[in-house]
């Protein structure tokens, strides 16, 4: 994402309100979705699936740990801090843009209700990509800090979950 592309999406969204309404429940309702109903998804392992327990919570751990840790190492400025011009829902977070934490996040829990029920699966994905596109749209993360964050995810979760 360039400065032109960074400043009319800004603009965009925060000249038009309902475009911003659409935004904000994406960016901020969604991600509350998936982590209330992840522990959910933990409940029920526990009681019926405790095969899987351990593998449905150390996976997503492990993703989580790994992209915090490289977010540290990295440290890659976000797009506000890049161009001097504030996000739209004004984020103030220095550096740590790379990868996004929230679209990892979502999309190895996507994982996790994949491997437990496809359809719960399936719609679990198209929210995580729905997350991941609110990160770009609302100007906190580059397109390559989704798109790895996602790709970290999904190899995890294909790996951990449907290979060992």
């Amino acid at each position: 994402m360039n400065r032109k592309i960074f400043e009319t999406s800004v603009r965009f969204f925060r000249d038009n309100m309902t475009a911003r309404y659409l935004l904000r429940f994406l960016y901020k309702v969604l991600p509350m979705v998936m982590f209330v109903t992840y522990p959910a998804l933990l409940a029920y392992a526990f009681f019926n699936l405790k095969q899987d327990f351990l593998k449905l919570t150390l996976v997503p751990l492990g993703v989580f740990v790994a992209v915090t840790v490289l977010r540290i190492i990295v440290n890659e400025q976000r797009p506000y801090e890049r161009y001097g011009m504030p996000s739209v829902f004004h984020k103030d977070t220095v550096g740590k843009s790379f990868p996004s934490r929230h679209t990892a996040s979502a999309f190895i829990i996507a994982c996790a209700f994949l491997y437990v029920d496809p359809g719960a699966g399936a719609t679990a994905m198209v929210i995580a990509f729905l997350i991941e596109l609110s990160r770009i749209l609302a100007g906190a993360h580059y397109v390559h800090d989704v798109v790895a964050a996602m790709a970290m995810s999904l190899l995890a979760g294909y790996v951990f979950f449907f290979m060992v």
